[in-house]
């Protein structure tokens, strides 16, 4: 698990229009709301809709964050777009005791032995929650569930505020698919799947 009690640094995969911004930025916001220090801020390049895109979070627990470089050795990936696995090296920088957060519909482990991850990789099928839940296919708040889920970067309840003042009255649907993503985020252990690594 990530110490979250030091500087927790965040690379976000996804694909244009699908909110990897907006998901790094709502992280943030929770964190502040904590009385933690945190930034979030994408990259800019010539992005569209559907071209890879990053976004990136920093969070402190005890002190000002005075760096604002883009993160190139993240303590956590996050994966929107299982298809990135393919295209790109998304674990480029990960450190050695980082986290692999993953929308997918595959297990922990398959993605370990196809992409040869080796720090442990959490999974959820956030696509799927969305599609259900949001009835899009846009995984970024379902992905902030499995983020926490994984990390414990904030609280789960300290995102209700976050959401609800960026979506407004669709922010019941985006908590929904939320918290799903939460409970049914799962890791790869040495032990079998289905348990925090």
């Amino acid at each position: 698990m990530v110490a979250t009690n030091q500087l927790v640094e965040i690379r976000w995969h996804g694909r244009g229009g699908q909110g990897a911004v907006t998901s790094a930025e709502l992280v943030a916001q929770a964190a502040i709301h904590e009385g933690k220090f945190a930034q979030a801020f994408p990259s800019f390049g010539p992005e569209r809709r559907g071209a890879p895109v990053l976004s990136f979070v920093r969070v402190d627990a005890s002190q000002p964050i005075r760096v604002r470089t883009e993160i190139r050795e993240p303590d956590v990936v996050v994966i929107l777009d299982p298809s990135l696995l393919r295209i790109m090296k998304v674990t480029t920088g990960l450190k050695g005791d980082g986290l692999v957060v993953v929308n997918s519909r595959k297990t922990p482990e398959e993605l370990k032995q196809e992409f040869g991850i080796t720090q442990p990789v959490f999974v959820v099928n956030a696509t799927k929650i969305a599609r259900e839940i949001l009835g899009v296919n846009i995984t970024n708040t379902t992905m902030v569930g499995a983020l926490v889920k994984a990390t414990e970067i904030v609280k789960l309840d300290a995102m209700v505020g976050p959401l609800q003042h960026r979506f407004g009255r669709l922010a019941e649907r985006n908590l929904a698919a939320m918290k799903r993503a939460y409970e049914e985020t799962t890791a790869y252990s040495k032990e079998g799947v289905g348990v925090r690594d």
